[in-house]
């Protein structure tokens, strides 16, 4: 059971997404994809995988974006493709791949639609939200 999780320490999201990974009592593969980014086929892959387009999977916030004119909708495919390549911190995060499929996890509860193991007990978010309870189920 290989959980795959394309993380930046510097998101309260990903970090999030972890702990849930983790409570899940997984430790999983980390790609800290600022440092090692996916190759294009592989990120193409895991865009595809997650029922999404390119566009979909581009982060604005914090970003070149704008100053790169991402905002044009006549923009390609590969066009997109070729910034997130060029500026890594253009990919949203974070994408999770496990056995169960592939999903941008925005917000991070999104992954438990795709852990292979139930949580282990209660999981609150950095930002003091209840997501599992003590039994391991969702909150919701």
């Amino acid at each position: 059971m290989t959980v795959t999780i394309y993380h930046n320490p510097d998101c309260g999201t990903s970090r999030n997404t972890l702990g849930l990974i983790r409570n899940a009592g997984i430790e999983p593969v980390v790609v800290e994809y600022l440092q090692t980014p996916p190759s294009r086929e592989r990120l193409r892959a895991l865009i595809a995988a997650a029922g999404l387009t390119a566009r979909g999977a581009l982060r604005e916030k914090g970003t070149p974006y704008t100053e790169l004119g991402l905002d044009n909708p006549y923009l390609t495919e590969d066009q997109l493709l070729d910034a997130m390549m060029a500026h890594p911190i253009l990919i949203n995060r974070p994408f999770v791949e496990t056995e169960r499929g592939v999903r941008l996890c925005r917000p991070s509860e999104v992954v438990l639609d795709i852990l292979p193991a139930p949580q282990q007990g209660a999981f609150t978010k950095e930002d003091g939200e209840a997501v599992v309870d003590a039994s391991g189920r969702r909150v919701r």
